[in-house]
């Protein structure tokens, strides 16, 4: 599909229903469903958080790199049953949802931008990470799911410790 022509109603759809998958997506981090999260993606997903830098250099380095499913649940186990960090609440808030392709397979590439606000014990709340989610998306079962999510972060810096996905 040609991105450069006005929106049909049908991409108008395919934007509300990203837009929903979205706000499903920060809900189930929001409120530590690890395993709701976890079924958001493919079998075969790629799960990447990548600095701005090493993600225009195209360098590899992730700061969180996860592939298929095995490797999404071992992280969601890893934070509930092993992980030692300081207790913290985290809120994310996801806008401007955009479809960039429509490819003959059917799957979708998307974008969105979102922010991170961490509240930690003892101190007040913090903008924690902003940056946009690149997508790849693909119909199974009658729903969107995400093939491939690359969270590319902004921040020059990680100011505490990213211990939840993005």
């Amino acid at each position: 599909m040609d991105m450069t022509h006005p929106p049909t109603a049908a991409h108008a759809a395919l934007r509300a229903e990203l837009r929903d998958l979205n706000d499903d997506y920060a809900a189930s981090l929001d409120e530590l469903d690890f395993a709701r999260w976890t079924a958001f993606f493919t079998d075969d997903c790629l799960y990447r958080v990548v600095s701005l830098e090493n993600f225009q250099a195209k360098l590899p380095l992730s700061t969180i790199a996860c592939q298929g499913q095995g490797s999404l649940r071992d992280r969601a186990a890893a934070i509930r049953e092993t992980a030692v960090f300081e207790p913290r609440t985290v809120r994310r808030m996801v806008s401007g949802v955009r479809v960039n392709a429509l490819h003959e397979d059917g799957s979708v590439e998307a974008q969105a931008s979102f922010a991170v606000f961490e509240s930690l014990s003892d101190r007040e709340p913090h903008l924690f990470m902003v940056g946009r989610y690149l997508d790849r998306l693909v119909r199974q079962d009658g729903r969107l799911l995400l093939r491939e999510r690359v969270c590319v972060f902004d921040n020059y810096r990680v100011r505490t410790s990213l211990v939840y996905p993005l």
